[in-house]
């Protein structure tokens, strides 16, 4: 794949940038940092490896058998999080080549990862996922469970919760992500570390650094369209 083939990502990711600034600029402080994350599913490493050239620097994963098929092909410069569901078996895979787990929604996921983090020497930051629409189809925790499901988490040798992330419903999506402000800003004041709000994606970056959001996770915005049935 030629560079000439990726130009789209250069004027793509020019816009990204420059729609996050204005986002900042309008409802935020002037020293606020909002990270861009690149979701590379079904993404070419050609592409990912162009995105990172071009300045990206986090890169999210959503499914473990894809991310160990592609992995060795990435320039190792861009630090990786898991982001999509995780069943606790696969957790082994991902340990160590992995910088933050976003997607825990459960103790049992949790005492895995512990588990498995002190096996390797090494501690593992976390998101705990909130289902904030309360949608069947989507994984998280309610957010009625989530002081539950820190509390369990913070006794855990080798996890430490960084803050939460959400998916909220595409419908509405203004209303839910005021929401998940409401539910950061709680939490956050509560226990000590947390300091990352992922929410906003392609369709409501921009609102989601309206209500606080640290850390946007973007693919068809960056990459373009991709057939998610692979």
């Amino acid at each position: 794949m030629k560079n000439d083939d990726l130009a789209y990502i250069d004027e793509n990711l020019h816009i990204i940038k420059e729609r996050c600034a204005e986002a900042v600029t309008k409802y935020r402080s002037s020293n606020d940092n909002v990270r861009i994350m690149a979701v590379t599913k079904t993404v070419a490493p050609e592409a990912i490896n162009h995105a990172i050239e071009l300045g990206i620097d986090l890169l999210g994963e959503n499914r473990v058998q894809e991310y160990l098929s592609k992995a060795d092909f990435y320039d190792k410069s861009a630090e990786v999080q898991f982001i999509g569901h995780l069943q606790t078996n696969k957790v082994k895979y991902i340990i160590n080549s992995v910088s933050m787990i976003q997607s825990v929604d459960s103790i049992k996921l949790g005492q895995e990862i512990s588990r498995l983090a002190v096996k390797n020497g090494r501690a593992m930051d976390v998101l705990c996922e909130v289902n904030i629409g309360g949608e069947e189809s989507k994984s998280g925790i309610a957010p009625s469970g989530l002081k539950e499901l820190i509390d369990g988490l913070s006794e855990l040798e080798g996890v430490r919760v960084r803050g939460l992330m959400t998916i909220p419903p595409p419908s509405d999506s203004d209303i839910f992500l005021g929401r998940m402000k409401e539910l950061y800003d709680s939490i956050s004041s509560e226990y000590k570390g947390m300091d990352t709000l992922s929410m906003g994606m392609t369709h409501d970056y921009a609102e989601a650094i309206r209500y606080g959001s640290t850390l946007v996770r973007i693919g068809t915005g960056l990459f373009g369209a991709r057939d998610y049935s692979k």
